[in-house]
């Protein structure tokens, strides 16, 4: 069967292939499934690079999230069946026409939720709501989050509408602004405007912000402090800038704030399977009902993986790069 691998770590628009493999077999307690969509999402890139958390051995077949129809099951399974939609995440090799998972953690997709949602429901719409929930935020509550055009921070603020939270969205582009307008997406600031911080405070008043999320890092991360109110928490997400966060130590110290740092991978490991299923079910019950957008802006067939890469690291998309089953 036809994948997308590596054999070296580096560059994913130079060291991705077209290769081939076996077809999987599923062990007791797994599935197959024809895989029709697979995302590529940051940290996808960053394993490729060798510079995530985790370093798989090489060659190597990419992805962690897709979308495909049940196509044999292992022995034990009986809650799912042959031909059948589903979708998971946290899984190893799903650039490939079929991949094995855990029959467990397949999340079976209503007719309701298409294709293009589907691929990509859990891995970062799940830690969107996994940051909400660490956070404490709760109806009426003021966060922060850069890198807002980004399916996370997309997700982010549409989660946090829909339970009455209020989030300010800081981008980069003026454009970014009208972006997420389109989707509904108010109280958004571009950092190209010297006055950017200024805005904030308008926006929020004589509210308190009491959460942000970093997604960038660097400079952006004092700043995102900065705007926080007494007792506040910084929640480094990720490091799109490569660099050091840049936080002031009187802000730290006066504000009486605090920073953590999120990674799915270690909060999924400590989340209870009926949790688990809470958050699914909010996610699915937004997307059916629309207020859960995630688009797709280029799909790419198995043997495009360079090309594909080069794509998702374009700035400025408006919806995720996917691989075609």
């Amino acid at each position: 069967m036809r994948v997308v691998e590596y054999k070296s770590y580096g560059n994913p628009s130079e060291v991705l292939t077209a290769g081939e493999r076996p077809m999987p077999e599923p062990a007791a307690g797994e599935i197959r499934v024809k895989m029709r969509l697979s995302p590529i999402h940051n940290h996808d890139l960053w394993t490729v690079r060798g510079e995530y958390g985790v370093k798989p051995e090489l060659p190597a077949v990419g992805g962690t999230e897709a979308m495909g129809v049940v196509d044999a099951l292992g022995e034990g399974v009986t809650h799912l069946k042959v031909g059948q939609r589903v979708m998971g995440a946290g899984l190893t090799e799903s650039w490939a026409e079929y991949f094995v998972m855990s029959a467990a953690r397949a999340v079976p997709l209503p007719d309701t939720v298409s294709d293009e949602i589907g691929c990509q429901l859990i891995a970062m719409p799940i830690s969107s709501v996994m940051a909400i929930e660490d956070l404490h935020l709760e109806k009426g509550d003021w966060l922060i989050q850069n890198a807002a055009t980004g399916a996370v921070g997309k997700t982010v603020a549409m989660i946090c509408q829909s339970r009455g939270i209020n989030v300010i969205n800081v981008v980069r582009r003026k454009d970014g602004i009208a972006e997420l307008a389109d989707l509904g997406i108010d109280k958004t600031v571009s950092t190209s405007g010297a006055d950017w911080m200024d805005q904030v405070r308008a926006i929020v008043g004589s509210a308190s912000i009491k959460a942000a999320i970093d997604s960038v890092g660097g400079k952006e991360s004092g700043q995102l402090m900065t705007l926080l109110g007494e007792g506040g928490t910084l929640m480094t997400f990720g490091t799109m800038s490569g660099g050091a966060m840049e936080i002031g130590s009187g802000d730290v110290i006066f504000k009486q704030a605090t920073v953590t740092g999120f990674w799915a991978a270690k909060r999924s490991a400590r989340t209870k399977p009926e949790e688990f299923a809470k958050m699914v079910g909010e996610l699915l019950t937004l997307a059916a009902k629309g207020e859960l957008k995630l688009p797709v802006e280029e799909t790419f067939d198995l043997t495009e993986g360079a090309a594909a890469a080069k794509a998702s690291m374009v700035p400025g998309r408006k919806g995720k790069v996917v691989f075609k089953g």
